[in-house]
């Protein structure tokens, strides 16, 4: 009997060691909507500098990291000895090198040349990356074979955006989506195993949004915003299943994600404002509830979000505006609520990815100053809790001043990785 307390104490002990732990397979984590789920992590930092558990070099690019099963992926582009794309994969552990697939790739008028843009996507051992101008891979997860490929300008007769393809591509059960910008092809889905096309859908130009699934009257719909129009799909068939215009006035520029909340759909982007979507209860209906926009980028109405993409909780929607202002608004009418000028840079772009973690109800911010932040959002506004950084900005990406971090931060197995122009880091946020 005398040994029962000293055993229940290891059982405790036991407990609270197998916290929860998870990858970051895909854009803004496992549910693609910037949810993360892991306990066991903190909630200060140890000091101003989060310190490294390892380091490893990289080309420049926007991509941010993504973490599956001991490995982590990012892709780059160099320019010496010849132009290429690479998507490159290192233990999550230890930062080692494992493989490196590269390409010849010529961006010719994309602007902004720093690297590619969208988030490698992993799925049951294998990697899908897109490129900037349109090279579609599927590669073994754990060696970087090439299984199978696509090219969206010779195959689709790709018409390639200002600023490149961006939306990362999406696994929805045994298809690969991706918004490729061909002919009739905006948007196309392959069999994950073969790339075998199984359907292409719209004639629209593209948008670097990446795409969506919800759930809507009782069936998956997929929802993309494309150049011209938020749109839900069949994701089984292409299908257009509704449709909503939305023009850009001056070029396409949404960039983030639409945002779904119970049968309420909402975006912003940063010239055309934002767009509140009610979906009916039948497959095919929609509604737009409001559409705020701003005489310009400086005199902006609600929220004009660039490279953020929104949160969305209850009647709160949560985003950072065209010159790094961050903002709640009511969902009901997009009122401002309140505005907080300490979290980000106050300039052109400034910009935060915001990451909700479930189980404290905390916020970890990331912002293109490369500092992590701890906070609460509420009505009633920020409250940060602690910061510390993480990356040193970088010129490649922007050359503004001392540079920016654009790139999105993944969180997996207690760590936070991300990269800049130079460098892929990894930092422990394990509590003790």
């Amino acid at each position: 009997m005398r040994a029962m307390p000293q055993a229940l104490t290891v059982l405790l002990t036991l407990a609270a060691t197998a916290a929860r732990a998870d990858d970051w397979p895909q854009w803004r984590g496992p549910g693609r909507d910037g949810v993360w789920h892991e306990t066991g992590v903190v909630e200060k930092f140890d000091g101003p500098e989060l310190k490294r558990v390892w380091r490893a070099s990289v080309s420049g690019g926007y991509s941010g990291p993504t973490v599956a099963a001991g490995r982590v992926y990012v892709t780059d582009r160099v320019t010496e000895p010849a132009e290429m794309e690479r998507v490159l994969a290192f233990d999550a552990r230890t930062g080692r090198p494992l493989w490196t697939h590269a390409y010849a790739c010529d961006y010719g008028p994309v602007g902004y040349k720093t690297g590619p843009r969208a988030s490698v996507t992993v799925h049951d051992g294998r990697a899908y990356s897109l490129g900037t101008v349109g090279h579609f891979f599927c590669l073994d997860a754990a060696s970087g074979e090439v299984l199978w490929q696509k090219d969206a300008v010779q195959e689709y007769e790709a018409e390639i955006p200002t600023w490149g393809l961006s939306a990362a591509p999406l696994v929805e059960k045994d298809l690969v989506i991706a918004q490729i910008g061909g002919r009739g092809a905006c948007l196309a889905a392959f069999d994950l195993r073969t790339g075998q096309e199984r359907w292409k859908s719209l004639d629209d130009q593209p948008s670097y949004a990446a795409p969506i699934i919800i759930e809507h009257a009782g069936r998956r719909v997929l929802v993309a915003w494309t150049g011209v129009r938020i749109v839900g799909l069949d994701p089984a068939t292409g299908e257009l299943v509704w449709e909503q215009p939305y023009e850009q006035p001056n070029w396409v520029i949404s960039i983030a994600s639409p945002v779904a909340s119970g049968d309420r759909l909402f975006g912003s982007s940063f010239y055309n404002g934002s767009i509140m979507l009610r979906l009916g209860k039948s497959p095919w209906e929609v509604e737009r509830l409001w559409h705020r926009r701003g005489a310009n980028e400086l005199n902006t109405d609600a929220l004009h979000a660039l490279m953020c993409t929104p949160v969305f909780e209850g009647d709160y929607i949560y985003g950072v505006d065209s010159h790094g202002q961050f903002r709640c608004l009511e969902a009901a009418t997009g009122d401002r609520v309140w505005e907080d000028k300490t979290a980000t840079s106050q300039i052109r772009w400034g910009n935060l990815h915001i990451v909700r973690h479930a189980p404290t109800g905390n916020y970890w911010l990331f912002n293109d100053r490369g500092e992590l932040l701890i906070g609460r959002l509420s009505p009633g506004g920020f409250e940060e809790n602690d910061r510390a950084k993480l990356l040193a900005p970088t010129k490649g990406q922007l050359s503004r001043r001392d540079g920016v971090t654009w790139s999105h931060p993944a969180f997996a197995n207690r760590h936070v990785f991300n990269r800049n122009d130079e460098e892929l880091v990894c930092a422990s946020l394990a509590a003790e």
